[in-house]
């Protein structure tokens, strides 16, 4: 009977082992085995020689409210390149990404209807010819007779009237197959510009509609920021004024200026397009994703050094020098400010801290 009571009681304590062993796994975790620093101020040794060099006031000032807007890079001039007939697209040679040169064929369309259309107004182009040229014959023959008195003036006025009409049909004649000429030169889509494919929309098989884009070409120079700011922000926008743009692929800060701000509000996202025109950028391609940086109001922050900072495991502590001695603070911080940082607890204005606590130690 020792056994089993024996046996319940190892079980037990392999249980309680393993709890005890995940209570500590738990508490290391947490770092509970790390010193902690307590809220508040903890007295250090005496930093009385401390240079006041390396000493800075706790400021209040009034800084910007400093907010970020996505947006697309774009070219200034973008064009889609569409049909002007109904037609079955048959080849499409570019991709996205590609570069064109003026002129250069960007898609082909099925061309055998015209192509038939014009066989037949060749066809009657001939006919209406040929019935000129036999107007014509009997307008000089009839002419000659009635010169000798061997016609009638009725008759000469209807050869004329015959070969006129004649002349009229070849005209017009003409003028269809010229129309039929031009319509097949649209079955060939060429580029207006030299330029970039941007989108590729349709593929070889497709059926092409008139105004129905096949591809998106646009310039890549005269590059452009476009990002949808809120309409509260974007009242602080004026045109021609410059502003801070942030190129995450080039790891990339610029200066731009705004070029346009469109004066319609999107009913659904509350939004106005705003356009910064950005300087010539090796490597900046259309398309590429950026940020804008933007000033969208104010507001009051306590400023120190970002030297006078320091990281003990998660907390952030500086220095504070009060009455000839060095405390220990820990502090909360928010947004920097060039070489400042912006503290928002721990600290009071007027306060003074050890700008490089490294060296007062």
């Amino acid at each position: 009977m020792q056994q089993p009571e024996q046996k319940n009681i190892k079980k037990i304590a392999a249980i309680f082992a393993a709890v005890l062993a995940l209570i500590l796994l738990l508490l290391y975790m947490q770092g509970s085995f790390v010193s902690k620093i307590s809220p508040g101020s903890t007295p250090l040794a005496d930093g009385s020689n401390n240079p006041a060099s390396n000493t800075a006031k706790v400021e209040k000032k009034l800084v910007d409210d400093i907010l970020t807007w996505p947006g697309t890079v774009r070219s200034r001039i973008v064009t889609n390149i569409a049909p002007k007939m109904t037609a079955r697209i048959i080849e499409i040679k570019v991709h996205a990404s590609d570069k064109v040169k003026k002129g250069d064929v960007i898609a082909r369309l099925d061309e055998r209807d015209i192509r038939a259309q014009e066989h037949a107004a060749l066809a009657g182009l001939a006919g209406a010819s040929a019935q000129a040229y036999r107007a014509q014959a009997d307008e000089q023959r009839t002419r000659s007779l009635y010169s000798k008195e061997a016609a009638t003036r009725e008759k000469l006025d209807a050869v004329v009237a015959q070969a006129k009409q004649a002349q009229a049909d070849v005209n017009q004649a003409t003028s269809a197959v010229s129309e039929i000429r031009s319509h097949l030169a649209d079955t060939l889509l060429r580029a207006p510009f030299d330029g970039v494919i941007v989108k590729r929309l349709q593929e070889p098989g497709d059926m092409g509609l008139p105004g129905v884009p096949l591809v998106t070409l646009q310039i890549p120079k005269g590059l452009r920021l476009e990002a949808e700011v809120p309409a509260t922000c974007a009242g602080h926008y004026s045109t021609g004024m410059e502003v801070t743009v942030r190129i995450d692929a080039l790891n990339l800060t610029t200066n731009a200026q705004i070029d346009e701000i469109s004066p319609e509000i999107d009913a659904q996202t509350r939004t106005q397009l705003v356009k910064a025109a950005l300087p010539a950028i090796k490597g900046l391609e259309p398309g590429s994703f950026g940020w804008l940086d933007q000033a969208c109001g104010q507001h009051e922050a306590l400023l120190i050094p970002a030297g006078a900072v320091q990281h003990i495991g998660q907390l952030e502590v500086v220095k504070v020098l009060s009455e000839g001695r060095q405390l220990m603070r820990h502090i909360r911080t928010a947004k920097s400010f060039g070489d400042k940082i912006e503290v928002i607890s721990g600290l009071n204005a007027g306060e003074t801290v050890i700008t490089n606590p490294q060296q007062a130690q």
